[in-house]
C-alpha cells in the first residue's frame, strides 16, 4: 500500500512539475525563439538601433522604424498608470480600512467585476461616450487652465479631438484598476492585526495607522499590483486601437493621435503583403515581449525582493 501511495505521488508530483516548466520555461522560450525566427529579416535589414530609433513607417517604400510605436507605448502606459495608481491605492483603503462589514463585499465584488469588461467594450465605450466628453468639455478646459502655464501648456497645444493620448491613456487606467486595486485591497489585508492594534495602542489615528503601518507593511504587494498592471497596459490591444488614432508619429501633446506596438500589429498584420512588412511586425511584437518580459523580471527580483522589503523593515 505504501509503495502505491509512493508512485501515486511521485506520478503527482512529476505531471504538475511538467505543467510549471510548459507553461513556466517552454511556451515563453518557445514564443521568444518563433519572434526571433520571424524577425529574422528585419533584424538584418535594419538592425537594432536603426530600427528602434526609426521614425519612418512606409510600408510603400518598404522602410520601418519602431519609435512612433514604441514611444506612443511607453507614454500610454505611464500615463494610465500614473492615473489608476493613486485611485486603487484608495480604493483599497477604503475597502479594507473604512468600508463597513456590511457592505464591504459589495464593493469588492463591484470593483473587481470591472476586470472581467471585455478591452472591446471599454474601446466602444470609450470612442462613443468618454472621446466627445474629452472633445468637447475636459480638453478645452484643460486647454484654458494648464495650457495656459509656461512649458506645461505644451502637453495641451492641438485640437482636442477626443481620439488622442491622454483619452487612450484615461480608458486604460479604468481598465487597469481593478487588478491594481485588488491586489493591493489583499496586500493591506495581509496586514497583521496586532501591528495595527499597537498603533491604536499608541494614540494614533486611523489615517495615521494607515500610513505609518499599513501601506509600508503592504509596499510590497502595491508594488507588485503596479508593475502586473503596467504590464497589462502593455500588451492591451483593441480598447486602445479605437481611441489612439492609429498614426505613426511622435506625438509632441496629449492631444495628438499616435499608436502603440499592439495597435500596429492589430490594424497592419492581415495587410502586411511583403516578407519584410510582416517581419517588421513580428520585430514589433519581439520588442515588446523583451520589454514586458523584462520589466517583470526586474520588478520580481529587484523592487519585490529587495526594495520592498527594505521599505517595509525599514518603516515598521
Amino acid at each position: 500500500m505504501r509503495r502505491k501511495e509512493d508512485l501515486i505521488e511521485a506520478l503527482t508530483g512529476s505531471t504538475l512539475g511538467l505543467f510549471a516548466l510548459t507553461v513556466g520555461l517552454l511556451f515563453p522560450l518557445s514564443t521568444f525563439l518563433v519572434l526571433i525566427y520571424e524577425s529574422l529579416p528585419a533584424i538584418e535589414k535594419f538592425g537594432i538601433f536603426d530600427f528602434i530609433t526609426g521614425t519612418t513607417w512606409d510600408p510603400v517604400a518598404e522602410v520601418f522604424g519602431a519609435l512612433p510605436a514604441l514611444f506612443g507605448t511607453i507614454l500610454v502606459t505611464f500615463i494610465a498608470s500614473t492615473i489608476a495608481l493613486p485611485v486603487s491605492v484608495g480604493i483599497a483603503i477604503f475597502i479594507s480600512e473604512l468600508c463597513p462589514k456590511g457592505v464591504k463585499p459589495v464593493f469588492s465584488t463591484a470593483v473587481e467585476l470591472l476586470g472581467a469588461i471585455p478591452s472591446i467594450i471599454y474601446g466602444m465605450w470609450g470612442l462613443f461616450v468618454i472621446a466627445p466628453l474629452m472633445a468637447d468639455y475636459v480638453e478645452p478646459f484643460l486647454q484654458e487652465t494648464l495650457g495656459k502655464v509656461p512649458l506645461l501648456g505644451r502637453l495641451f497645444d492641438g485640437a482636442p479631438t477626443g481620439v488622442d493620448a491622454l483619452t487612450a491613456s484615461f480608458v486604460l487606467s479604468i481598465m487597469i484598476i481593478p487588478f491594481m486595486s485588488a491586489i493591493v485591497k489583499d496586500a493591506f489585508e495581509m496586514t497583521p492585526p496586532l501591528l495595527k492594534e499597537a498603533g491604536y495602542g499608541l494614540g494614533a489615528t486611523k489615517w495615521e495607522v494607515v500610513k505609518d503601518v499599513v501601506i509600508p507593511y503592504a509596499l510590497p504587494g502595491i508594488v507588485g499590483g503596479t508593475i502586473l498592471s503596467v504590464g497589462r497596459a502593455l500588451g492591451e490591444t483593441m480598447a486602445v486601437a479605437f481611441l489612439t488614432g492609429n498614426v505613426h508619429q511622435i506625438p509632441k501633446s496629449l492631444f495628438d493621435p499616435l499608436t502603440t506596438i499592439t495597435v500596429t500589429i492589430a490594424n497592419e498584420f492581415t495587410e502586411a503583403d511583403t516578407d519584410i512588412y510582416l517581419s517588421s511586425l513580428y520585430y514589433l511584437a519581439l520588442i515588446l515581449f523583451v520589454l514586458s518580459f523584462g520589466l517583470l523580471m526586474v520588478a520580481k527580483f529587484y523592487l519585490l525582493e529587495k526594495v520592498g522589503k527594505k521599505w517595509s523593515v525599514k518603516n515598521i
